[in-house]
């Protein structure tokens, strides 16, 4: 039987390790200002980049060695506030010039040959930007949920050597191929199952989050924003968001949630340091 992730990262047998992970760096001023509080301050242990949005740029520059991956992105989402792709894409782009809102569109009319392209841009891009990248993300799961994708998302995270953000085993029966089987047997390492925080909850929903955690790896997602006049206007979630900030950094009743649950924070730099004897 090969050795869990527990065991490869020289931890004890039924350990709870939990990375906390901010995935939305770069999508405005305001999460900025809310990540990298969360990370510094807060008890956030990992983000991820999401390299074509507007305030990409502004976040690398006020990068400080932080646990950041980047989160592949070819959807931009919401109806006024647009972003699209950093190369020449036609493929990537809807009728207003910016990526295609939904996942599906995207997959619908998407050149694989544009994707690929696309996605090493991405990183490379945040490595010219002087981040020593972590990890591997995925924007809405677009790149984990159609084998074709997949493919794409697995190359790039061999080829850089770096562990991935994976869906878990429900989202893995809904998309009807193996994709974690996948990734394991290429060498590419991934928490053990990853939850999506409520953005309404609160320290006494970690708490019970946390006691009924299996042992392993589990990256618990947030997307922590300051609450500004900006935030407000792009995004109809902006209340969520500014909760997710108020609880990661609200150290002594996470901390607290943490030491009664026994469960230990961690990063995504250990699981890449494994990928790269």
């Amino acid at each position: 039987m090969a050795p869990s992730l527990l065991d490869r990262l020289g931890s004890a047998p039924g350990s709870r390790l939990l990375v906390l992970n901010c995935s939305e760096l770069g999508f405005c001023h305001a999460a900025n200002l809310g990540v990298l509080d969360a990370l510094r301050s807060g008890l956030a242990t990992s983000a991820s980049l999401i390299v074509p949005a507007p305030w990409a740029r502004d976040a690398a520059h006020r990068y400080r060695g932080e646990d950041v991956g980047v989160r592949l992105t070819l959807n931009a989402e919401h109806d006024r506030y647009r972003w699209g792709p950093i190369t020449q894409a036609p493929s990537l782009l809807d009728g207003d010039g910016g990526f295609p809102r939904s996942v599906v569109d995207l997959w619908d009319h998407a050149d694989l040959d544009e994707v690929r392209r696309e996605c090493r841009a991405q990183v490379e891009r945040a490595v010219l930007w002087g981040l020593d990248v972590t990890h591997l993300d995925a924007h809405l799961d677009a790149l984990v949920l159609r084998p074709e994708f997949f493919d794409i998302y697995l190359d790039l995270a061999v080829e850089y050597a770096l562990p991935l953000r994976l869906a878990g085993t429900e989202q893995e029966v809904q998309a009807g191929f193996p994709f974690r089987a996948l990734a394991a047997e290429a060498g590419v390492l991934f928490p053990d199952r990853v939850v999506d925080w409520p953005g309404d909850a609160d320290a006494g929903a970690m708490v019970e989050l946390l006691c009924e955690v299996e042992p392993g790896v589990t990256e618990v997602t947030f997307r922590p924003a300051v609450d500004t006049p900006e935030l407000r206007a792009v995004t109809e979630d902006w209340q969520a968001r500014t909760a997710d900030h108020r609880l990661l950094t609200s150290v002594a009743p996470v901390t607290d949630a943490l030491r009664k649950a026994g469960a230990s924070l961690i990063g995504y730099r250990p699981l890449r340091a494994l990928m790269r004897p």
